[in-house]
């Protein structure tokens, strides 16, 4: 399939809870004249408490560079887990643009702000000791995802992600989305921004708030999703589980 664009953040290579094999898997299957990192592809927390990052980690850098060769527009917009690639902003690195913060017009004319999210949560921002404990408890729970995982993938079922739920089911978790998106919809509409497209919660969504498109494009760790732009403007949130299934169907259907 080619995009007019495609928006991906929050990849977190360097932990073993980062889905490279799917990233890889989608990045071939998928062009696009823009591709926005949209934050936290490389998870630098993790990588300073112990060093992981396998061959396939090494393959989704080669494949995004590759894609900048070949004349895609790649622009990289660090994060919180990437900050240290701030220190590059404005800088190009095998054809990839880095910036604190991008600025994309869809081909229907609407002008969309584009960063990470981070500053606009305040554990982050305020209590930084909280955010790495809550970055323990999270990678734990993803340890339990991938062995949850494990046993439905041995059952014959489809990928499901314990995170993501429990994240769901917490009313303060849900509230702090909400909060988080307000938030981030009310600053792109003080800079005259039509929407903007963000990451940082895991939680792929758009809907509009305060007459503001709000878009995240979700993450490759838990959700597997991508936010895209079709050659008309539209956008739409695409889940790589979801066109698995729809292909094997199809490969089913013809057989």
């Amino acid at each position: 399939m080619h995009y007019r664009a495609i928006f991906m953040s929050d990849l977190h290579l360097g932990t073993p809870g980062c889905q490279a094999e799917s990233i890889l898997d989608f990045l071939r299957e998928n062009e696009s004249d823009y591709l926005y990192l949209v934050g936290d592809i490389v998870d630098g927390w993790q990588l300073r408490r112990k060093w992981f990052w396998p061959q396939a980690h090494n393959d989704v850098v080669q494949k995004l560079l590759r894609m900048a060769r070949k004349g895609c527009h790649v622009v990289y917009i660090p994060g919180n887990h990437d900050e240290f690639a701030r220190n590059f902003v404005q800088h190009h690195f095998g054809g990839i643009e880095v910036l604190k913060e991008a600025v994309h017009t869809t081909a229907n004319g609407k002008s969309l702000l584009l960063i990470h999210g981070d500053f606009f949560d305040a554990v982050v921002q305020y209590a930084k000791w909280l955010a790495y404990v809550g970055d323990h408890l999270y990678e734990f729970t993803l340890k339990l995802n991938r062995y949850f995982n494990h046993l439905r993938a041995k059952m014959g079922l489809p990928y499901w992600s314990l995170s993501a739920y429990l994240k769901h089911k917490v009313k303060q978790a849900v509230a702090f989305t909400n909060d988080f998106e307000i938030a981030v919809a009310r600053e792109a509409k003080r800079r005259g921004f039509q929407g903007v497209v963000c990451g940082h919660i895991h939680h792929a969504e758009i809907r509009e708030i305060e007459g503001i498109l709000y878009c995240n494009d979700g993450d490759w760790v838990e959700s597997r999703t991508a936010l895209v732009e079709h050659m008309d403007g539209r956008l739409e949130i695409v889940y790589w589980d979801q066109l698995v299934e729809t292909s094997k169907s199809l490969a089913t259907a013809t057989t």
